[in-house]
């Protein structure tokens, strides 16, 4: 009994590596699709916002900070789907995310945790809504300490272009093997 249930964990394990890692990018390459696509057709209303945006953001003019937030998330969620570049991208929208949080989803005033805790949710009830975000980030993180995962660009690139042995390190992630 113990050799079947100890067989199933190591089938499931090996079926994390293709799909765990591949349905956290579909998701977020939807969502930051949608976002990029939503300011690509919108207008700027960044301009209203740039004071609250955390330095050095905060004196990148709103034009130029407007085109390089449309242009990350629809390249990098493309990106995020195809599993290419994905560490870079995941970074890249990590620190979109964490802008985003602090200039528009974190509440404007909190003066008790209580109240900063009423933020974490979707909408908006005069306390932010930054749970979205915070899961994106924890959505984020994964891709970044772990790769893209085998059913990604990135894994064949790597094992094309990299020799067997190189490939096979210690310090490979077994995931992005």
């Amino acid at each position: 009994m113990k050799k079947h249930i100890a067989t199933l964990f190591d089938n499931l394990d090996a079926l994390g590596l293709w799909l765990g890692l591949l349905s956290l990018r579909l998701l977020l390459g939807w969502d930051f699709f949608e976002s990029g696509l939503e300011k690509f057709h919108g207008s700027n209303w960044f301009m209203d916002i740039q004071d609250r945006f955390p330095f050095p953001f905060s004196v990148v003019p709103p034009e130029i900070s407007w085109q390089m937030a449309t242009w990350f998330e629809l390249i990098g969620a493309i990106a995020l789907v195809l599993g290419l570049a994905t560490r870079f991208f995941s970074v890249s929208l990590l620190i979109l995310t964490v802008v985003a949080i602090a200039s528009v989803h974190w509440p404007d005033a909190w003066n008790t945790w209580s109240e900063l805790l009423m933020g974490y949710g979707f909408t908006d009830n005069g306390f932010g809504n930054f749970k979205l975000p915070v899961l994106f980030i924890g959505m984020l993180v994964p891709l970044i300490l772990l790769g893209p995962g085998r059913l990604s660009l990135d894994h064949w690139l790597r094992n094309r272009l990299l020799a067997p042995r190189e490939a096979s390190t210690p310090l490979t992630s077994p995931i992005s093997n």
